[in-house]
């Protein structure tokens, strides 16, 4: 998850805002602390405009 993020340039702070989402939570998401949720995994995804299929194959 972290390697698209990155890839496109945007900060947990970006995907904050894109997803509405907690960036601590983000981060722990990024380094497999926690699980993802498919609404997570949705909210992910749609804010790096990817198919979910990325996210999920990245994890």
């Amino acid at each position: 998850m972290r390697a698209l993020r990155t890839a496109r340039k945007m900060s947990l702070r970006d995907m904050q805002q894109r997803t509405g989402l907690d960036r601590g939570h983000l981060s722990r998401l990024e380094r497999g602390l926690v699980g993802a949720s498919d609404d997570t995994i949705r909210r992910y995804a749609h804010a790096l405009d990817v198919p979910t299929a990325a996210i999920t194959h990245d994890r």
